[in-house]
């Protein structure tokens, strides 16, 4: 039999990568490898194979039929290798390698990126790789070991563990306050320059919700300055540039150096949960038992940025303590 060069398998595993993302430039960036050796190895492959794999468009990146049942035959062979992967993992007494992590970027940046220094400490065998995108990322196509998502997320393919909930609050800086009024009310927004978000998953602009009595009420604010990450809108607020909605943990530092005020504090909603999920084929791996486990440890309930009329200062590896409290 014929012996399996590296090239072929190179090329087997940048075609699943580029059908599973829909473009070179996303499985490029999967696989930590240019765009150009991405499409080099496609190429390649189907010069091999003699059939054409992919429909391509400036705009697009479609399978053709023959691709299809190519790539789901790759698949199968992928999941094997990953079950592979996944007994040596088991074997060792000592989680050791790479666990790659996928997260939101506000989530990554503040939440889980302090705490990444002592689980180094820990766990010194063992490095991190974790890719920030609000894109929704497929763990098993990717080959991602764990995603932290905000929401309740069902998945047969997928195991979930509920970390901590999170709550979104209105902000503005103590000038913009000074000059425009404190509204008391969420109807009384529409009187203010408002800061939103817009949602680069599905380009929807944030309704900004409030607990009133026992109901959750929206409002579409007037959107004088509209963005498409929370970091942004802090930083928009912070520079006097009206009110805005935003994760109490993204804002919490700037409430604690006063360039922030909470805004309706008492009218502020807990959302959906912050959620670690990992594939059951992950499940025996010793690498992600420690990670999700040292993540449920280091995310306490209740959450201490959630905590009072001020939040956390910081959000470093034992989450300070509540500002006020």
């Amino acid at each position: 039999m014929e012996q399996i060069g590296i090239d072929r398998l190179t090329g087997l595993i940048a075609f699943a990568r580029a059908a599973a993302l829909g473009s070179y430039s996303a499985a490029a960036r999967a696989l930590a490898v240019s765009p150009s050796a991405v499409s080099k190895s496609i190429q390649r492959l189907e010069q091999r194979l003699d059939i054409k794999l992919f429909t391509r468009t400036t705009r697009s990146l479609t399978l053709t039929p023959e691709g299809q049942a190519i790539y789901e035959r790759v698949q199968g062979l992928l999941r094997q290798v990953e079950e592979i992967e996944q007994a040596a993992s088991a074997a060792r007494a000592e989680p050791a390698g790479v666990i790659k992590v996928a997260s939101s970027l506000p989530v990554g940046v503040h939440v889980l990126a302090p705490l990444l220094p002592l689980f180094r400490e820990l766990y010194p065998k063992l490095s991190v790789d974790l890719r920030l995108s609000d894109r929704l990322v497929s763990l098993v196509e990717e080959g991602i070991d764990v995603a932290i998502r905000i929401g309740n997320l069902s998945d047969s393919r997928l195991i979930a563990r509920e970390l901590a909930r999170h709550r979104v609050c209105a902000f503005a800086s103590p000038a913009y306050l000074a000059k425009r009024g404190v509204p008391q009310r969420p109807e009384e927004l529409l009187e203010h320059d408002c800061v939103n978000v817009r949602f680069q998953s599905s380009g929807q602009i944030l309704r900004w919700p409030f607990q009133v009595g026992d109901r959750v009420i929206e409002i579409q604010p007037n959107d004088h300055i509209v963005v498409d990450v929370s970091d942004a809108v802090v930083a928009t607020l912070v520079a006097g540039g009206g009110i805005g909605m935003a994760p109490t943990y993204v804002a919490a530092p700037h409430v604690k150096r006063g360039e922030l005020v909470p805004v309706l504090a008492e009218y502020s909603v807990d959302r959906a949960p912050i959620t670690a999920l990992w594939p059951h084929s992950r499940g025996d791996s010793p690498n992600v038992e420690v990670f999700v486990r040292f993540l449920r440890e280091h995310f306490p309930r209740p959450t201490p940025w959630n905590e009072g009329p001020c939040w956390v200062a910081s959000l470093g590896p034992s989450f300070a303590r509540p500002l006020n409290g």
